[in-house]
């Protein structure tokens, strides 16, 4: 479903990404970890088409869905991103002057599609009958929650998930992340994750390391365990 090609990335003159590889497979919930400033999220944001790669010649270091993502256009990088992704990331990026349900429709209403999976997703992040609240009206969690409903309420074929639980308490974390287990085995979507909790990574199929300019995968011993 995405593929990594000899992915880099450098800022200032130092890397941060050398000719990373990875292949993610649909259906597939995947967990990176690693230490601050590895780049983790420079990952994140490359995939999303946030951020530029370095020139990589010869090939597309970021292949979604067998496209490759440098042969696109600014408009047709834009369609593929607003139609086959989800994006959960740590600032929300929730509008502030459209109410709840707006805000997790906007994919459905982008696309195209009919909203009424808007409020199906409301009540499924322990939301509903809030939908014509605004943003400033709820919490931080309560806002994550949103933006985690707006990420899958159309269905993407890939979810890409910034510490998505690092704004929620333990037991709505685990119910957020029960939801995007469902969802992904529900729509065969591949879903990516950055994450410090190993709570968190513990909830999905594969745990991947991030280290070193290199993906390995890896295990997670509990304390207790060691």
């Amino acid at each position: 479903m995405l593929e990594l090609r000899n992915l880099s990335k450098s800022y200032g003159g130092r890397a941060v990404l050398d000719h990373l590889s990875w292949n993610f497979k649909a259906g597939e919930f995947v967990a990176i970890m690693g230490d601050s400033g590895v780049g983790k999220s420079t990952l994140l944001n490359l995939i999303a088409g946030l951020d530029t790669p370095d020139a990589a010649p010869g090939e597309s270091p970021i292949i979604v869905d067998g496209i490759p993502m440098s042969g696109l256009d600014d408009d047709a990088a834009t369609k593929l991103r607003r139609a086959r992704m989800g994006f959960i990331f740590q600032a929300f990026h929730v509008l502030p002057h459209l109410t709840l349900l707006q805000n997790i429709a906007l994919p459905l209403l982008l696309n195209g599609l009919s909203t009424t999976r808007a409020e199906e997703m409301l009540e499924a992040v322990g939301l509903g009958g809030r939908g014509h609240d605004f943003p400033h009206q709820i919490s931080g969690g309560q806002m994550q929650r949103v933006a985690i409903a707006r990420a899958l309420v159309h269905r993407p074929a890939l979810v890409l998930a910034d510490e998505p639980t690092g704004n929620l308490d333990p037991d709505t974390a685990d119910a957020i992340l029960t939801l995007l287990q469902r969802e992904i085995k529900a729509t065969g979507a591949c879903a990516i994750m950055v994450t410090h909790s190993q709570l968190a990574a513990k909830k999905t199929d594969k745990i991947l390391h991030l280290s070193g300019n290199r993906l390995q995968e890896t295990t997670i011993v509990k304390p207790f365990e060691q």
